[in-house]
């Protein structure tokens, strides 16, 4: 995660959109500006993140992630939530994937507030499943890079006879599957995780009562 961060964000603290990883030439005004602040906010919201799903840390510091907790979602996952809906109907992943970061945007906003929420009702262990379900999303943008090699291995031999030689076709139809993949297979997992796991994240005993 740390090294994610470490590759991913410098080119944006300068400000300088020809350091952008994503093209931004063609697109509206504010496009840049809102990608800037979505990934600020995004990286407090990936960092803080790992905190608050770390049950030793937890544990061991409750007060210090309450404050971590207000910090992940008001200064990570609203404010990047907000953002990213500016953004992704503007990207460059087609429409597939621009709906994708959309729905994942909403889906990211939801279970934020859901999870903020359950904390302020001191609903605990929902305000726990909420969380989980947040970081997953969360933790999507550093899955999607992940998948996009596992998909570029299997399209690439494909090249010729799928795409009829178009790499930039090839390229767009991966980024678009890239996009869904990432937030809806780390959704499945955290909803698997919650199912079968107890508030330790032990597994649950499937022992019938007699």
């Amino acid at each position: 995660m740390l090294a994610f961060v470490v590759y991913s964000v410098p080119p944006y603290l300068t400000f300088d959109p020809a350091q952008s990883r994503v093209e931004v030439s063609d697109s509206p005004p504010f496009f840049y500006p809102l990608l800037v602040a979505h990934i600020i906010f995004g990286t407090v919201a990936l960092l803080a993140g790992c905190f608050q799903v770390w049950p030793w840390f937890r544990r061991s510091y409750p007060k210090v992630h309450r404050w971590m907790g207000r910090a992940y979602f008001f200064g990570g996952v609203f404010p990047a939530g907000i953002t990213v809906l500016g953004v992704a109907p503007f990207g460059h992943t087609g429409f597939g994937g621009n709906a994708g970061n959309t729905m994942l945007g909403v889906m990211w906003l939801i279970t934020g507030f859901a999870g903020w929420r359950m904390a302020r009702q001191r609903r605990f262990p929902e305000h726990r499943r909420w969380m989980i379900r947040s970081f997953a999303l969360t933790t999507s943008i550093v899955v999607s890079r992940l998948w996009a090699v596992v998909l570029l291995t299997v399209q690439l031999p494909r090249l010729d006879t799928a795409y009829g030689g178009d790499e930039q076709a090839m390229i767009m139809a991966i980024g678009a599957a890239g996009v869904w993949l990432s937030w809806v297979v780390n959704l499945v997992i955290a909803e698997w995780w919650l199912e079968y796991t107890d508030h330790t994240g032990k597994p649950k005993s499937r022992r019938q009562p007699r």
